[in-house]
């Protein structure tokens, strides 16, 4: 909970999430939580990191599960092409902003 809910919004009131957000030109979209069409991409999310994931690796600590988890997303989720996206990974989205300054080419 933050003084923005409380009062008129001032600059030094919003996060560094918020304020990249404006400085780059981006408006937040938000939306409602707990939408039925919404808990039905997490779900499928959950089953899909279950099966890649948790189900195929075994852990002996937290720092080893840490490590793994680190790799895993790097590896595998970082380069996994996603609808939103435009059917490119975040890893090719990242480097089209950076080289281009957009994510839609």
């Amino acid at each position: 909970f933050t003084k923005r809910f409380t009062k008129a919004s001032l600059d030094e009131d919003f996060t560094l999430f918020e304020r990249k957000l404006k400085e780059l030109g981006i408006k937040h979209k938000k939306i409602r939580p707990f939408t039925p069409r919404h808990n039905g991409k997490v779900e499928r999310s959950h089953r899909k990191d279950n099966e890649r994931f948790y189900a195929t690796h075994c852990f002996f600590s937290f720092e080893d599960f840490s490590r793994q988890l680190k790799r895993y997303n790097y590896r595998d989720y970082n380069c996994f092409p996603m609808r939103p996206l435009g059917w490119k990974s975040p890893k090719d989205t990242l480097h089209d902003f950076i080289k281009y300054g957009v994510t839609y080419v």
